[in-house]
């Protein structure tokens, strides 16, 4: 049946109408609420055309015109952006129980460096929840099957997977853990720091080549502390002031989730003056915390310095960074991510020097980025590895 060109244009008209009318009734019908400021939404896409490839920074770009607390429409529903350490801090802390519940979502390359890095962490992380090396194509219930075969023949548990096989059988649980419940939790064990803390790496790399003079004096700080006998451990991290200098810069000026997960506001509240409706949902753009001129000198700078001269929280207690987020949904893990990136951050520099390959300069490294569950370099460079310490510690 064909289907006439005019039809399709009365049904579009419709539909506009029907948007338009339900937009008036809307307004009509509810009370005339004190909502923040932001752009005006269109009919059925709402503020959907203003969000480029990059929403952390369209997002950054709308607050500049509209506050650090704006709402916009992504299709018709209300989405709140926070973007500053004021409005962040009412969100997370503030406000927390009602900011505090999830909204129902779906989500959706690898240079050389990036490929390694990840396997290497990978490894790491599986040594530590299972005492052995975890393959991608290995299923979690053959590691399941296999502790439980190995919790028979030693009953004292060896690494995370023991224990939680251990209370899998315990009966004196409230909340029972099913079979289900352990391979979530031992998948989440596995990945959950694997791509994030090989980015945060990635990213250190990305701007140390660009300032060569930031390797020397980190390889100096090692020499100094370490020592060229010895690999760096954990318990070293303390006496490394200026590594730590760095992550903390690359956590400011990379975020690895630009915009937190979303929030959602399960009852109506006021913030700042603001009316908040039931069921907004929200985003803090922590891309812009650690932009915001009024608390960084130099924003836009790789600056490791600064953290030389301030030591500055970054577990979720400071506002004007937040790599873990804050509150009840404050990443778990944060003390595990920071040890893991600055481990394999120091090992790196201390094991080997770096140095880039063909004529490429290092003020011409591109450090514009992709979007996505984590943000990555766009243009990853090539990096030529040589080792700096003796040749039987490798």
């Amino acid at each position: 049946m064909e289907i006439s060109f005019s039809s399709v244009f009365i049904a579009l008209a419709w539909l506009l109408a029907l948007a338009i009318i339900c937009e008036v009734m809307n307004h009509v019908v509810c009370p005339k609420r004190n909502v923040p400021p932001g752009p005006r939404p269109w009919p059925i896409i709402g503020n959907l055309n203003l969000v480029g490839s990059l929403p952390h920074e369209s997002l950054h770009n709308l607050s500049q015109k509209y506050g650090d607390l704006m709402l916009l429409k992504f299709g018709s529903k209300p989405v709140l952006i926070a973007s500053s350490p004021e409005m962040a801090k009412e969100i997370l802390k503030t406000h927390d129980a009602i900011f505090s519940s999830r909204p129902a979502l779906t989500a959706g390359k690898k240079n050389f460096l990036r490929h390694h890095l990840t396997e290497f962490i990978l490894s790491i992380i599986s040594r530590m929840v299972m005492s052995g090396t975890y393959h991608r194509d290995e299923s979690i219930e053959n590691l399941q099957d296999h502790h439980k075969a190995k919790g028979k023949e030693d009953s004292v548990p060896k690494d995370m997977v023991d224990v939680l096989l251990q209370l899998v059988d315990d009966p004196n649980l409230e909340v029972k853990i099913t079979t289900d419940n352990l391979m979530g939790l031992i998948l989440d064990l596995l990945t959950g720091g694997t791509d994030t803390s090989a980015t945060t790496v990635e990213w250190a790399f990305q701007e140390l080549v660009r300032n060569p003079n930031m390797i020397e004096k980190a390889n100096e700080e090692l020499d100094r502390t370490i020592g060229k006998g010895r690999w760096v451990e954990e318990e070293d991290l303390s006496q490394l002031p200026f590594i730590e200098a760095i992550i903390k810069e690359t956590f400011r000026l990379h975020p690895l989730t630009p915009l937190i997960p979303p929030h959602y506001s399960i009852e109506e509240c006021n913030v700042v003056g603001y009316d908040i409706p039931k069921g907004t949902m929200v985003f803090v753009n922590i891309w812009s915390l650690g932009r915001n001129p009024n608390y960084w000198d130099r924003p836009e700078e790789f600056i490791p310095e600064r953290f030389l001269e301030n030591d500055i929280n970054i577990k979720g207690k400071n506002f004007t960074m937040l790599p873990f987020c804050s509150g009840r949904r404050r990443c778990p893990g944060y003390s595990f991510g920071i040890n893991l990136v600055g481990t394999t951050l120091a090992n790196l520099l201390h094991g080997f020097n770096w140095r880039l390959t063909g004529d490429i300069k290092p003020e011409e490294i591109s450090m514009k980025e992709i979007y996505g569950l984590t943000t990555h370099p766009e243009k990853p460079i090539s990096k030529i590895m040589e080792p700096r310490l003796p040749l039987h510690l490798y």
